[in-house]
């Protein structure tokens, strides 16, 4: 059997804590990844990795304005996390204005155009702070990773801003036929990463998502005000500081 060359053993000799070090990590994530029995990662997408709300609000705005009425900032937020369609069917009867399936369609075509102009103008600076090195430490981790969104726009948003490579499954508004808070888009998500729901966490910024999250047999990390989302396991302003170890506390 040929000798190790003397650079290979150089290589050996000069590194043996990096060598230690690198085993020790392993081991470390192993067993605490065994200890959480936390497989996967799910994420919803507006107002967890990235703010489109504020280009929902805008289109959305322009549509009612269009229509001839307005609403406001704190009704918008009861159409996080739901689906383009039943968002215009709770506008509609804020402005106490019926249509046509037909005209529904239409606008609501309309309204995803707007939208998606500015979507389209998006880059990788629009990720929210610590949101990219969070996904970093979840891949290091061993954890699996997985979109939960009702947008139909989500997998172009996440090419638009470099993060569709952090994810193993994305599922979107294309792949769902319920709104959340049916909890369809998390179970879809832990069936395409072949993990268990019990053993899967949630990040949300929606009531309704977490109350999916928690219908699906899940656990939610809130991603805002802890007011507001006060039904999850644990709630963070933002993944700034924020790593898989803490999970720990859940």
């Amino acid at each position: 059997m040929a000798s190790p060359s003397g650079e290979a053993l150089g290589n050996r000799k000069g590194r043996p804590y990096d060598f230690i070090a690198s085993a020790f990590l392993f081991l470390r994530l192993h067993s605490f990844q065994n200890q959480l029995n936390v497989k996967a990662c799910l994420f919803d997408l507006d107002g967890v990795l990235v703010d489109t709300a504020v280009f929902h609000f805008q289109a959305w705005r322009r549509l009612a304005r269009d229509l001839g009425f307005d609403f406001t900032e704190h009704q918008n937020e009861q159409l996080k996390g739901i689906s383009r369609m039943e968002s215009l069917e709770r506008i509609l009867a804020w402005g106490g204005v019926t249509l046509s399936d037909g005209e529904k369609n239409r606008w609501a075509a309309v309204k995803n155009e707007w939208y998606l102009h500015l979507v389209r103008q998006m880059t990788p600076v629009d990720v929210l702070p610590g949101a990219r090195e969070f996904l970093n430490d979840c891949r290091d981790a061993g954890l699996k990773t997985a979109l939960g969104s009702a947008s139909k726009n989500a997998r172009l948003i996440l090419e638009n801003t470099d993060l569709l490579r952090y994810f193993d499954a994305v599922i979107d508004g294309t792949h769902t036929s319920r709104s959340k808070p049916d909890p369809e888009v998390f179970l879809l998500g832990a069936e395409k990463l072949g993990v268990a729901p019990a053993t899967c966490v949630v990040f949300e910024d929606a009531v309704a998502g977490v109350e999916a999250a928690h219908r699906g047999g899940m656990k939610a990390v809130g991603v805002g005000s802890p007011t507001v989302l006060a039904e999850a396991e644990m709630v963070i302003p933002g993944f700034i500081g924020f790593s898989v170890e803490r999970l720990q506390t859940l």
